[in-house]
């Protein structure tokens, strides 16, 4: 199988450095304006030059958002914030407007631009253009499939990058070109502020029945019709790299540590071929996921697509490692444990490991039952060697 890069999302300093540990090599986050999580731990220009500093330490790579649609007034910063992300050595800003494209090249001629999927890259001759024009690398829209990906990228040129998502959330809009937020919230969506009304709860309401509010159900479930399902391509990603496409993206900057450790450990394993792939799908279950399809990659979705939006998940955060001495392990607790439960590890490392907790202490050493206290450091018995980063978790059926 050929080797793309994985490129992570980075909603915050912590879950950058998880991503990075558990394999991905490359992150993508929002700085201090014009991208499209507004309610993201948006990084300052000092916490930008942290991180960039922190992933080329190790070999790995940043890219900045710079893809909200911007008005007339945001050129007047934007120069300077490119010319700043240059300096600092960021790898890449990822645009959707091509005035912004346009004004990152001429006020930081260095700085690589990735065109954003916002930009709804369709077909080849767009794609020479952007490249035309500057750009070093596409992002495809999500609706494509792989034989027209396939087509694409045989007639693109050859010194034009491709990235496509293979996880994650999915919008019912084109490419995420939505409105609903604005309307509804008089949050625009374009400019970072959606409020994903599209997962609300909607019913219908008959004209000569005022009032009267019916559930709107498909099958044998209750569903909201605009709500998609999640992506997941572990099944065929191997596929999708053999295509020869260069940057493999997760979605989801929103998302928590855990989920981005969880999502980047699986399908680096695929990628590297240590685990077998069905181990790997069970894997992804134990992150927090609504239903899940293969999008748009064998053609038009199927007619039962919408999802009613609940939130599934098999295990249960309990948190991360923070040190180890003498058989015990420090861990900063998220979610209620005890004596007698059984934790699964989460490390780059290893890949199934479990344990007994048998003994529990606070962190002066004083013994417990139980830990409760959401983010108390505990000391818990373990019969493996781990290290600082990794996580644990426990089944929730335990």
């Amino acid at each position: 199988m050929n080797k793309p890069e994985l490129l992570a999302p980075a909603g915050d300093m912590e879950k950058l450095k998880t991503a990075l540990y558990f394999g991905a090599d490359a992150v993508y986050l929002g700085g201090p304006g014009l991208h499209l999580r507004a309610a993201s731990a948006d990084f300052t220009l000092d916490d930008l030059q942290t991180g960039v500093e922190y992933a080329h330490g190790l070999g790995k790579r940043v890219y900045v958002t710079v893809n909200a649609f911007a008005r007339n007034g945001d050129f007047e910063t934007l120069p300077e914030y490119a010319q700043a992300l240059s300096r600092m050595g960021v790898d890449a800003v990822l645009v959707a407007d091509i005035g912004v494209l346009a004004a990152v090249k001429k006020a930081a001629p260095s700085l690589p631009v990735h065109i954003s999927t916002q930009a709804n890259c369709t077909n080849y001759a767009a794609a020479n253009a952007y490249h035309d024009l500057g750009a070093s690398r596409v992002v495809l829209a999500r609706e494509l499939s792989m034989e027209e990906i396939g087509e694409l990228r045989s007639k693109i040129h050859p010194g034009l990058e491709l990235e496509v998502f293979i996880h994650g959330a999915m919008c019912m809009a084109y490419s995420g070109r939505c409105l609903i937020s604005s309307y509804l919230t008089g949050r625009d969506s374009n400019r970072g502020g959606c409020a994903q009304p599209c997962r609300w709860t909607y019913a219908l309401m008959e004209e000569s029945r005022p009032g009267e509010y019916f559930p709107v159900y498909e099958e044998d479930g209750f569903t909201t019709i605009l709500s998609s399902c999640d992506l997941n391509t572990m099944a065929f990603v191997d596929q999708l790299a053999d295509m020869g496409i260069d940057s493999l993206k997760i979605e989801g900057r929103m998302k928590s540590p855990y989920y981005v450790a969880t999502v980047i450990n699986a399908y680096r394993r695929r990628l590297d071929g240590s685990a077998p792939v069905e181990q790997l799908e069970q894997e992804l279950l134990c992150a927090s996921h609504r239903a899940q399809s293969s999008g748009f990659y064998f053609g038009e979705l199927k007619r039962h697509t919408p999802d009613p939006g609940i939130y599934h998940q098999n295990c249960l955060f309990i948190g991360p490692v923070l040190e180890q001495h003498h058989g015990r392990i420090l861990v900063e607790q998220r979610n209620r444990f005890g004596i007698g439960d059984r934790l699964e590890v989460l490390s780059p490392h290893s890949l199934g490991d479990s344990f007994m907790v048998e003994g529990l202490w606070d962190r002066d050493g004083a013994p417990l039952l139980e830990a409760i206290h959401p983010q108390e450091a505990v000391w818990v018995s373990c019969p493996f060697s781990l290290s600082p980063g990794d996580l644990l978790r426990r089944r929730i059926s335990d």
